[in-house]
Formats: structure tokens, sequence, C-alpha cells
């Protein structure tokens, strides 16, 4: 291990580099964020692991660096939100890198990029980076790595031509797009990328502590990926596909190395309680507790009707007095149409389970403007609230609202988006009668939701969009007023028809040449039967 100021390394890091090519690992925000990213770090380990690579972290409040842009080879960006184009700017600038990969010449890095936004609707973002890697980076993070390596004196040109043949590698520049018909095409026929997904044989971890790190001093393991609920909404259920777990005794090595090393965990998955042997983990955990009173642990969120006494007692043990529930939609009605199929009774039980055990609050996650949804659905809402808390009057409630946003991918891809009028009349309703109960309540800006909307059903025609947006201060006025410039050189459709309008099911999707799993389109049409 090696200990450097505010950071212990966890892995063992070649002492005799011989580097043939140098990487700038990008990471489009604060350092404090990017050293909390389970994602970023542990593709920075699998790269700094290699004797001849020499990578290098670089985040957007990054100053100086080891090695000269001059003599970076290769520069890959961690992608996990739509809004980070921002923070990639940001370094951009700060290193006078141009922002589309067409204007970049032999004398910059090859540029790439991986993530769950790019993974899933690339197109808005495409024209930014040579080339992109569709799905679980750990399979090809050093593969592309490597081929760069072996080509590096080949212009950029033909060592993209390599790349583009790699399984899971989309190079933008190699391809047409159809605005008509809203297709990618390659050599003028339909393309055709498969999405990486590994095998989760053991937990990724975190590689290195950080007292500065947004979760300091925690070691982060991943138990498990994707969920097996699949809402019709959720794009990390559709993504994701299939639902992958990490086995009891790979998890349990996981623990006993973090706990060597610090006293916090934390466990993070879509779906960690659905782990067939989640309660096996937690009375494991409890017995390190016993070993280590000063052990925490924390969990991201949980699932209601998955929720049992241990668990309870587990998290309350190790520290958490809160935990968060999605109920995702306040009537069972519509809670079936989402595919969510949570009953009020297993709501009711996962909080009397919760209050008798340990835990003093819920945070409750839920959204607005699902397909289908009329006020009734939100005036039941209210009426869940309101009988959950006289119930368990000592117990605290926060309620966190967003509003549906449709995501590539899921069933509700081609589903309208309520306007925003509409939007916030519901939302004046909740904060209204939530007030009136005493009950705290947050709720997302249905504007900014709706650029969000906007980016996840955008095609490659938002990429200079962007540029202007950044240009003109990357707040919510740069959004609408960039592309309120850009429509009236008729540069854009209209915004609508990306973000709210329905797509009708013959029409062509700008991310159809992605192909996330066999059978994924079959589940995808499965779920939108309930709409029906």
């Amino acid at each position: 291990m090696i200990q450097t100021p505010d950071e212990l390394f966890l892995y063992d890091r070649p002492s005799d580099r011989a580097p043939e090519i140098n990487i700038w690992a990008a990471f489009p925000a604060i350092y404090s964020f990017g050293m909390s990213s389970l994602g970023y770090l542990s593709i920075f380990k699998r790269l700094d692991r290699r004797p001849d690579y020499y990578v290098e972290r670089i985040f957007t409040d990054t100053k100086t660096t080891q090695i000269p842009l001059s003599d970076v080879d290769l520069m890959c960006f961690s992608f996990s939100f739509e809004i980070d184009f921002l923070g990639m700017f940001k370094i951009f600038e700060r290193f006078k890198i141009p922002f589309l990969a067409k204007d970049r010449d032999e004398n910059f890095p090859l540029i790439f990029a991986g993530g769950p936004v790019l993974t899933a609707n690339p197109e808005p973002f495409c024209e930014f980076f040579d080339f992109i890697i569709i799905g679980d980076a750990e399979l090809m993070d050093t593969t592309v790595v490597d081929v760069v390596k072996t080509n590096r004196n080949l212009p950029k040109a033909e060592i993209l031509k390599l790349l583009s043949k790699v399984e899971g590698i989309y190079v933008p520049s190699l391809t047409e797009y159809d605005e008509n018909a809203r297709t990618v095409t390659m050599d003028g026929k339909p393309l055709e990328v498969q999405k990486i997904s590994a095998n989760l044989g053991g937990c990724i971890t975190t590689p290195i502590i950080s007292e500065k790190s947004y979760f300091s001093d925690t070691f982060i393991i991943e138990i498990a990926r994707g969920c097996s609920q699949r809402c019709g909404f959720c794009l990390a259920s559709y993504l994701n596909l299939p639902a992958r777990f990490v086995s009891f005794d790979e998890i349990v090595k996981s623990i006993d190395f973090g706990l060597q090393y610090t006293k916090k965990i934390a466990l993070l998955g879509a779906l960690i309680s659905a782990h067939p042997d989640f309660e096996k983990i937690c009375e494991y955990i409890l017995k390190k507790k016993e070993e280590i009173p000063e052990l925490e642990m924390s969990v991201s969120s949980l699932r209601a009707d998955t929720i049992t006494p241990l668990i309870v007692k587990t998290l309350a043990a190790c520290g958490q007095r809160h935990s968060t529930i999605a109920i995702e939609a306040g009537s069972e009605r519509l809670r079936k149409v989402i595919n969510k199929n949570l009953s009020e009774e297993e709501i009711f039980n996962a909080v009397k389970i919760a209050s008798e055990n340990g835990l003093t609050g819920f945070k409750i996650y839920a959204m607005i403007g699902h397909p289908t949804e009329t006020m009734e659905d939100i005036k039941e809402l209210v009426d869940l609230a309101k009988k959950l808390k006289k119930t368990f009057k000592n117990f605290d409630f926060t309620y966190s609202f967003a509003t549906f946003v449709p995501k590539a991918h899921t069933p509700f891809q081609f589903c309208e988006r309520e306007s925003a009028k509409s939007l916030e009349k519901k939302y004046n309703y909740l904060k209204k009668h939530f007030h009136q109960l005493g009950i705290k309540i947050r709720c997302s800006s249905v504007n900014w939701d709706y650029y969000q909307a906007l980016l996840s059903r955008g095609d490659r025609r938002l990429c200079k969009y962007l540029i202007e947006v950044y240009k003109d201060g990357g707040n919510l006025g740069a959004f609408k007023q960039a592309y309120k410039k850009m429509r009236q050189k008729r540069q854009l459709p209209a915004a609508d028809d990306f973000a709210i309008s329905e797509i009708p099911f013959e029409r062509g999707l700008p991310w159809n040449f992605i192909k996330t799993m066999p059978g994924a389109d079959a589940l995808i049409r499965e779920n939108q039967r309930l709409l029906k």
C-alpha cells in the first residue's frame, strides 16, 4: 500500500514503470466528487497498475499536471450525468483543447469517454469524442489503450478505423446521421454497436481512500449491478440488463479488506436489498461490529418490500438513523402501470419495521408526471403521506420529488412528457398540502428536468448547441437562450420535439444502433403493454 498526503492507495502501484503511453484520466467535476466515484476510480486503478502506462488524474479544479498536454497520448472521461459536459468543457478550456474532435489535429491526444449517459444515447455528445465505450468499461479500458499504444505511430484516422472493429467501441467520425430518419449508418449500412456487459465475478471496490473525498475515508463496495424490478422509466434497470449480484464470499472478502484501512464502508447497487444473500451480509457486518465498535455502514437506498428487522438493526447498529425508499407513485394503480408493483400495505410494513428496529426516519422518493397519471394519483400521494404521518407520529418523513423524464432504452422512451405548466400545478398542489401536514418536501426543477429530457432523447444536432450553452454561462437561462438562437437560424428542430413529444413507435431513434442485450427489445415491448 502507498500513502501520500490525504490519500491511501489500496493496491500495489508499479515501482519500475517503463511507460510507453501517457494517459489523462479526467473526471468532469471537482476532486472531492471524482474521488467518490467508484466507476471512475476503478478505471484509473486498472490503468495505473500497468507498468507500461503512465496515467494522471484530472479534475475541474486541477491547476497543474505532471504530464504536459503535448506528451499525452490518450485522454478519457467518465460521463455519468447529462450535465457533465459543462465540467468537461471547463477542463478543455483550461488546457486549450478544442471542443470538437474534428478540430483537434495530430498534436492533441485521442479523447474518449464512457459511462451510463453515453451508453444510453451518445448522440448529443458524440462530436466531442474520437471514440466512445458502450457498456461496462472494466472490460474495455486496457484493450483500447493497447490498440492505441501498439499503433501510436499511425495517424489518428487509421487508429480510429482499428478501434471501430473492437466490440463495444463507437467511432462517431466514421458514421453518418440522417436527421429525417434519425438513424446512424456506417458505410451506407445501419450501424450496430453491442453494449459490453461484465459478469461481476468480484466486487468493484474503492481503490484510493481520501480524506478530501465527498464520502471521506469511506470504502465503497459494489455488490450488485442493475435491477430486476425493471420499472418502465428506469434507465438503471434496462441499461444494466441482466441484473447481476456478487457472491456472498466475494463480498465478505471485500468487507474484510476494506476494514483493514478504514472503519467506514458503504454498499452500492441499484437494489442492494434484493441481493439473494443480503441478510447473510447483514449478519456478517453485525458480527464485525462486535469486533470493531467504530464500524459505520451506509447504503444508498432500500426497496420497501425487502426490508426486514435484521436489515434495519444492522443499519441502526452501524450508525444510520435515516434511510431511503422509493415509492415512485402515490396510487397502486399507477405503481402497477410503471411496474413498481409495491402495495400500500408493503409501504406501511416497511415503515413499521424501520421504526421498531432503530431507524428514526425515511427519505421517500417519488416521481410526478408518469404516463397515464391524473390528479387523482397526485391526491393519493398526499393521502398516503397523511396516513403514514398519522400512524407513525414519531417517525420523520422527508419527500423528494422529480418529474418524469423519458429515457432511451426504457419502455417509456416513446412517451410524452407533461407540459411545464401542468407539472408546476401538480408541484404546487403537493407543496401546499405537504406544508399543511407539516411534512418536509423537496421538488426538482421542472425546467431543469425539461432540458434533461431534451438531452436524453436528442441527437447529434445538439452537440454545437451544448457548446453555445457553455459559452453563455451554462445556467438554465443559457439552455433556453442558446436553443432559441439556434432555432431562429433553423439549425435545430423545436425543443419540444426532443423533450416532450410522444414518439411514434415506427419512427427511428438516434440510439437504436446500440444493442444492450439479446431479448432487451422484447422486455421493453412487454412493459409498454402496461400503458394500454
